[in-house]
């Protein structure tokens, strides 16, 4: 006789949701969810909005796609407003700008809210290859910052054994 009960272990991890928030959705909430998609291992849910939209950044495109992560519309990437997410629970929101910590101090439905400053590539006046060196800056510095994050998380997963 084969016994069809399940553990009262559960073996699978629901995945972590996580909303980035920006100004305009168009260059660096986009990068930051490109980013932790992609280096997440598919751990999580991620997605990106702006208190008010415009279309995604083409230099932002093309900072991620350097590095093989296509955030265009064709991959299925737009700029989306935050009334997108309205009743939506999140276990993470990071505000990546600090107009969006301004204007969103506080999103229903998070249950943690981190601010993750970063400077506004698009605002960058230049040459076009200042204004690509800019984006650049920027995605590596928020890579940077994603990788603390996942370290910080696996260090607290070992320390609780929740790996």
């Amino acid at each position: 006789m084969t016994d069809n009960h399940t553990s009262d272990v559960e073996t699978t991890t629901a995945a972590i949701s996580v909303l980035f928030l920006c100004t305009h959705n168009s260059s660096r909430s986009q990068m930051a969810e490109g980013l932790l998609q992609t280096r997440g291992n598919g751990r999580f849910t991620v997605s990106s909005a702006g208190t008010h939209p415009r279309q995604i950044h083409p230099l932002a495109i093309q900072a991620m796609a350097e590095l093989g992560i296509d955030i265009s519309e064709v991959a299925g990437h737009r700029a989306k407003g935050m009334e997108e997410f309205a009743g939506q629970q999140f276990d993470l929101v990071v505000t990546v700008c600090d107009d969006a910590a301004e204007e969103c101090p506080f999103f229903p439905g998070a249950r943690r809210q981190e601010h993750w400053g970063f400077p506004d590539p698009s605002a960058v006046i230049g040459s076009e290859e200042q204004r690509l060196a800019a984006f650049r800056d920027v995605r590596d510095a928020i890579a940077a910052r994603i990788a603390v994050y996942l370290q910080d998380m696996r260090a607290h997963e070992a320390a609780t054994g929740q790996m």
